[in-house]
């Protein structure tokens, strides 16, 4: 009898585990504000979809450190700030989907010895943020670089970044929107319970 239930535990549980069983839609591609599909290997700009608080995402020192270089939003909101690429963590399709991890990466060098990929830095004691910086490391999904995985999902009607990476599975990680946090007249990004609605323009 042992065996038996045994035996259709197993069944239940295999087959929940089978891909047949998941979720049978997939993700929607991510659009630009003309309406074309987000492709890898392109450049874009991250703009706000709220005008009169800035501008487009580009680095920065904070602190007056030189480096480490930080996400920020531009000051002025006329500028698109850099432009950068998205590489899903499976590029295959050449296509960026909604609520897929993927690495967000500046297309420009800088002073600093690091790669531009985002990744969420450490939990910044002094201002209880957690902030988005860069030096992460591209591709190579799984415990060592979750902090460089972050999601593009749908707000409303435009987008919003996330981060919540999904490449390793048993891996404890947190989940919340990315926003805007305000230091020193800075706006940088950092996780936050207020979204920071964007949309994407081809530069």
């Amino acid at each position: 009898m042992k065996t038996i239930l045994f035996s259709l535990l197993f069944i239940s549980l295999t087959v929940k585990l089978l891909p047949g069983n998941a979720a049978s839609s997939t993700p929607d591609p991510v659009l630009d504000i003309k309406g074309d599909l987000i492709r890898t290997g392109t450049d874009y700009h991250i703009l706000p979809v709220i005008r009169g608080r800035g501008g487009g995402v580009t680095l920065a020192d904070v602190r007056n450190e030189t480096c480490p270089l930080y996400v920020v939003q531009e000051q002025q909101e006329v500028s698109n700030g850099l432009s950068l690429t998205f590489t899903p963590v499976n590029s295959e399709k050449g296509v960026v989907c909604e609520s897929t991890d993927l690495n967000i990466m500046f297309s420009a060098a800088t002073i600093c010895v690091q790669s531009t990929v985002w990744k969420l830095e450490g939990y910044d004691e002094a201002t209880r943020q957690w902030f988005v910086g860069s030096g992460g490391i591209q591709g190579n999904p799984g415990r060592e670089t979750t902090s460089n995985w972050f999601k593009i999902e749908k707000y409303e009607d435009d987008y919003k970044l996330v981060f919540c990476p999904s490449v390793c599975d048993y891996c404890k990680v947190i989940c919340r929107d990315v926003g805007i946090y305000i230091e020193d007249e800075i706006r940088r990004l950092a996780l936050s319970d207020e979204p920071f609605k964007v949309m994407f323009k081809r530069a």
